[in-house]
């Protein structure tokens, strides 16, 4: 099977997964609910005129802000991408796991590998191309005439072609992740527990400064302003940019090489 026909495949196979469905809604949801919130209390702040009382009075600054979340829609793509394969199937289906069938189909195993890559990216930007147009016009919305000003759109759309980026990029390290400990369930816990509820990269920066370099931490800059980042000496955003993807790309590389040579 050629690669486009397998990543065709593989499209398919991750779209239909019950999974992928809440990842899409945990993505888009999450990140527009996030946005509404902070939406709110912008307006609030700029109508009383208590803006020392909130950290940007941006409509796109509340979409950022919120922009984090989705990398949790992101990390399930990326898991379940994989994760599905060692699932056993039901004894009325021969109580085997997919991913016999997919090697049957796809021998090739790196070829596989690359079709669910390009698979979970083409996922992971429709899920961006939704949530963020839908956050930065319910921000609009919300804050209505009380915004500062106009905004740079250029800079505006630069920044969500960052955020997408770090999304594409956190979803291929979950997927490597899981690759290597042939399990879904613990690259998930500690993906989503780490971008999520308590940052073991932001805690590790109390420690050493090059906790900056860590994947999370690295690409923070893509989207977010560097005042307001907790994090100090924040990677300017190609630089950032640059480390993160390498880290995508070296997991990748060594879940490829470990996937070639162990049993199914």
């Amino acid at each position: 099977m050629s690669l486009p026909r397998a990543v065709a495949a593989e499209l398919r196979k991750t779209a239909t997964l019950p999974a992928a469905s809440a990842a899409f809604a945990l993505g888009v949801l999450g990140t527009v609910a996030i946005t509404l919130i902070n939406a709110f209390g912008v307006r609030d702040a700029l109508e009383s005129g208590r803006t020392d009382t909130v950290a940007f009075t941006s409509a796109a600054e509340t979409v950022f802000s919120a922009a984090p979340l989705g990398t949790v829609g992101a990390v399930v793509l990326g898991v379940v991408a994989f994760g599905s394969e060692y699932t056993t199937t039901s004894d009325g289906a021969g109580g085997g796991r997919q991913v016999t069938a997919t090697l049957t189909a796809v021998p090739r195993r790196a070829a596989v590998l690359a079709a669910k890559a390009i698979a979970v990216v083409l996922l992971v930007g429709a899920m961006v191309a939704v949530a963020l147009p839908v956050s930065l016009a319910s921000a609009h919305a919300v804050i209505g005439e009380a915004a500062p000003g106009a905004e740079d759109a250029v800079g505006v759309a630069s920044r969500m072609l960052g955020a997408g980026l770090y999304w594409a990029l956190t979803a291929l390290i979950a997927l490597a992740v899981t690759v290597l400990s042939r399990n879904g369930v613990i690259p998930l816990i500690v993906l989503i527990v780490n971008g999520s509820l308590v940052s073991v990269s932001f805690l590790l920066t109390r420690v050493t400064p090059l906790a900056r370099f860590l994947p999370d931490l690295a690409g923070m800059r893509l989207f977010a302003r560097a005042d307001l980042i907790a994090v100090e000496d924040a990677l300017p955003p190609v630089t950032g940019g640059l480390v993160m993807a390498a880290w995508a790309v070296g997991l990748l590389a060594v879940a490829a090489a470990v996937l070639l040579r162990r049993d199914a």
